[in-house]
């Protein structure tokens, strides 16, 4: 029944890999990353709309970022935009937001979704998404989303699966964490590996019964919480600090036995870096992606060149496969190969004198 489904958004994070554009205020979930008029986290909102009631769509992000989401998803309901007092990694954000809903309702089926992916197959997300659903009705299994690799990725999360159940929903056998390339193309060679999107669907009471056989502390803190009280806000922020930070799926889905996974051909990429973004974004003639009508190019190709002043002119020469983005408060150029140092540069950026004020 589809008033029994739901849908949380996790929104936490700052997105540090996409600095200079994204900034812990306002973070890389509500950029429009791609430039094609809606934010990520909007992208996110307009799919699962389409399967899941309004009124049970949820946020959960930091409390610094609660206006963010209510400005760019005006149709929530505002007690339905729930923020966090710390980040704890996505465990905690998952009890929450479980335990939460099934006050609401006990019999609902929840999709976890992260803010900031990218989907390009739009049908073929919404046709995954009614398979889920209805798989975890019958089958009660915790559901991963496993999209079918392309390449040897080194940057995303595997799973490997045996057995198929029903409805496309195949038994998970082990899950492996951003192998090296020569495993990555053994993964890609044997046909039985997916990455690990990221996405979820369970019915609640099944996730929560493996919150408590797997973390029984932090389901313990939670239990006695005043849900969707005047008093929830204030039990939030005083078990937060104790929560153990990991994530969802170290904590759970690597231990269980019922996990399964819906293999997925969505268009899909997490966007995690400034190549990711290159790959997937509109190319010029020159292989460049532009953001700006007056950037002049000579003898340069492979650049991703975003210029937060659209009336700035830009004359690159001689530049090829760099990244080079300018904002009100910082400039970087940068080789996009070294796109995974950019979190490094922050946390350099850091140690200098008011520092802070630039991230």
């Amino acid at each position: 029944m589809i008033e029994n489904r739901y849908c949380v958004i996790m929104a936490g994070g700052i997105g540090s890999r996409f600095w200079p554009i994204s900034t812990s205020k306002f973070p890389k979930q509500f950029q429009d990353i791609l430039g094609v008029g809606r934010t990520m986290i909007q992208q996110t909102y307009d799919r699962i709309k389409k399967v899941v009631p309004v009124q049970n769509i949820f946020v959960i992000t930091s409390i610094e970022h609660l206006n963010i989401v209510q400005s760019q998803l005006p149709e929530l309901n505002p007690e339905n935009v729930v923020g966090e007092p710390v980040m704890k990694n996505t465990a905690a954000c998952n009890i929450f937001m479980a335990m939460k809903i099934a006050q609401l309702n006990p019999d609902a089926s929840i999709t976890v979704l992260p803010s900031d992916h990218l989907i390009l197959k739009e049908n073929a997300f919404l046709k995954t998404m009614e398979i889920a659903f209805e798989a975890t009705s019958t089958l009660h299994q915790l559901l991963t989303i496993g999209v079918k690799p392309t390449r040897p990725e080194t940057g995303y999360g595997y799973i490997q699966f045996l057995d198929k159940k029903e409805h496309n929903v195949f038994q998970v056998k082990t899950f492996t964490e951003k192998p090296n390339l020569e495993i990555a193309k053994s993964f890609l060679e044997s046909g039985d590996f997916l990455w690990n999107s990221g996405m979820f669907v369970w019915n609640v009471q099944d996730i929560l019964k493996a919150f408590r056989q797997y973390l029984p502390e932090m389901h313990q803190l939670f239990v006695e919480c005043p849900f969707n009280t005047t008093r929830e806000k204030e039990y939030i922020e005083a078990i937060y600090p104790r929560l153990q930070k990991i994530s969802i799926d170290n904590a759970i889905l690597e231990k269980s036995k019922n996990v399964a996974v819906i293999p997925a051909e969505l268009g899909w990429s997490d966007l995690g870096t400034w190549t990711s973004v290159f790959e997937n974004a509109e190319k010029n003639e020159y292989n460049n992606v532009e953001s700006s009508k007056y950037v002049l190019t000579y003898s340069s190709s492979g650049n991703i060149i975003k210029i937060k002043n659209k009336n700035k002119a830009v004359i690159i020469d001689g530049l090829n496969d760099y990244i080079v983005v300018d904002t009100d408060k910082a400039l970087l150029i940068c080789p996009r190969d070294h796109d995974q140092e950019i979190k490094d540069y922050v946390i350099d950026l850091k140690t200098m004198k008011k520092g802070d004020k630039f991230i």
